[in-house]
């Protein structure tokens, strides 16, 4: 209102356009200037709160808003200060939304998990996990047979995350997690989300069982080799080495034991695998994709889906339940999981990355044999470009799950049933001319 107020001011005729002694272009020349100030005064007006004015605006919702919360739950004065001393928002971290802003998609996809399927599966990536995996291996095999004996998760699983989250201990966490777990709680897209993790942030510390200076974590707030966000360190890290203290940052023992314990309490199933690469005929539809269509792994192969390899399905997984992963829709390798598959998803939930992580144990264990189907060069669109194709497919009636600008399962088949049912070829995945199609 003050700015449209303050443009109008300029436009009116006013006593600057009188030409007595200064001519009509002097009169022009004024009313460029007093026009141009006005834009300025209006642009001063919307322009989002300055770095300045955002750390005043933090550090008073950590004292009006996040403290009398953290006191409500036990944290003490002298828990909170040290965890907050000089600390200010980093607005550098991705998907913030800053006072004054709204909102929006990001343009690019911060996450590799969700970028292009042939650039996460790079050989070298994958090369640098297993090989540091057989090696941690031998180097603990007592640790992963004691820690296997007891959870039932084998220890080429636990390895393969080890070597994907953190680089088997060699990544550096440069972040201070309360700095981005403050930041993200007070301006993030996901406030609530990071708030519950700020507050079970400052529990760990209350406890003793981390002091503040060890709290270091990724960008988006992950603590220690697992790279477990605060709840989930409290939920599910354990002490294997017996010392007393649970420690995922230096403790072998304890950062294998810690994963294993979280795959167990979401479900993992002892003595199954995660899946198989398998053969898909045109005749099976790519649309028959998630976790909710499952059928017993006989009937996928009564359907004329084939191991690559040439071996039949094991005959004790015939009568079980297998899920059809087409990750990159029909440009790329095809799977029957388990439900270990997504046992495996609930640690990040991506679909490359699970399959990162069973395809990384397959070579831990067996060797070094990437998969037979061949990634296409898919997966190269602006997150905001799928968030406006998943957009105009939910204005269709078809589920994506949400539009955030992630190809999950959801917006695959939703994209594969709207290509069959307008007479083209099934491909479930997004690409720029099925952006151009459905806008």
């Amino acid at each position: 209102m003050v700015a449209k107020h303050s443009l109008r001011l300029a436009l009116r005729p006013t006593p600057l356009c009188r030409t007595e002694g200064g001519g009509t272009d002097r009169c022009f020349r004024k009313i460029a200037v007093a026009f141009l100030l006005a834009v300025l005064f209006a642009l001063i007006l919307a322009t989002p709160a300055s770095a300045a004015k955002i750390d005043d605006q933090f550090r008073a919702w950590l004292g009006n808003d996040l403290w009398p919360e953290a006191s409500a739950k036990g944290i003490s004065r002298k828990t909170f200060d040290a965890a907050f001393d000089g600390v200010k928002p980093n607005l550098k971290l991705p998907d913030l939304v800053k006072p004054g802003e709204r909102a929006t998609t990001p343009r690019k996809q911060h996450q590799a998990e969700f970028g292009s399927p042939g650039a996460y599966f790079a050989e070298k990536i994958v090369r640098a996990v297993t090989a540091g995996g057989r090696t941690r291996e031998a180097a603990n095999a007592r640790t992963l047979a004691a820690i296997e004996k007891r959870y039932g998760v084998p220890g080429e699983v636990l390895l393969a995350i080890w070597g994907r989250e953190s680089g088997f201990g060699a990544a550096k966490l440069p972040y201070d997690a309360f700095e981005v777990l403050g930041t993200k709680a007070f301006m993030s897209t996901k406030k609530e989300f990071f708030r519950t993790e700020l507050l079970a942030a400052l529990e760990i510390v209350e406890r003793g069982l981390a002091p503040v200076g060890a709290m270091k974590s990724s960008w988006a707030g992950a603590l220690g080799q697992p790279q477990f966000m605060p709840t989930s360190f409290l939920k599910h890290a354990v002490d294997f080495d017996g010392d007393g203290r649970t420690d995922i940052w230096n403790s072998t023992p304890d950062i294998l034991a810690s994963i294993a314990n979280y795959l167990v309490h979401y479900g993992w199933v002892r003595g199954r695998g995660w899946g198989f690469e398998v053969m898909v005929p045109d005749s099976v539809s790519c649309s028959l994709e998630g976790p909710d269509q499952g059928r017993k792994i006989s009937q996928w192969a009564d359907m004329g889906i084939r191991r690559v390899s040439g071996k039949p399905f094991p005959a004790s997984e015939l009568k079980a339940e297998g899920f059809l992963l087409m990750p990159a829709g029909r440009s790329g390798p095809a799977f029957i999981v388990t439900p270990n598959f997504y046992v495996l998803k609930q640690y990040n939930t991506s679909d490359l990355y699970a399959l990162f992580i069973g395809h990384g144990a397959d070579r831990i264990a067996h060797g070094d044999s990437n998969f037979s189907g061949n990634w296409g060069a898919v997966g190269g669109l602006y997150r905001s470009d799928i968030a406006a194709l998943q957009r105009a497919l939910e204005a269709k009636g078809y589920d994506v799950g949400s539009a955030d600008g992630l190809p999950g399962f959801k917006t695959r088949r939703s994209i594969g049933k709207w290509q069959a049912s307008n007479g083209r070829s099934a491909t479930c995945f997004p690409d720029p001319d099925l952006v151009t199609a459905l806008k």
